[in-house]
């Protein structure tokens, strides 16, 4: 008899990251409006990390 154990890793790490996308899509949007280049710049640098992660993980385990 086998078990086949499955995980939702996939699910979670991409909702994680896709989270932290979102949420430093906001800090972009509000440094922009204080006219903060560098934070905007920082906070859309986050956004792309956590969007590319978040489809990494997806493929890794998937």
């Amino acid at each position: 008899m086998e078990s086949t154990a499955t995980s939702d890793k996939s699910v979670g790490l991409s909702v994680l990251f896709g989270a932290l996308g979102v949420v430093a899509a906001l800090g972009m949007f509000l440094t922009a409006i204080a006219h903060d280049q560098l934070g905007s710049g920082i906070a859309f640098a986050v956004a792309m990390i956590g969007g590319a992660l978040s489809v990494a993980a997806v493929h890794i385990y998937g």
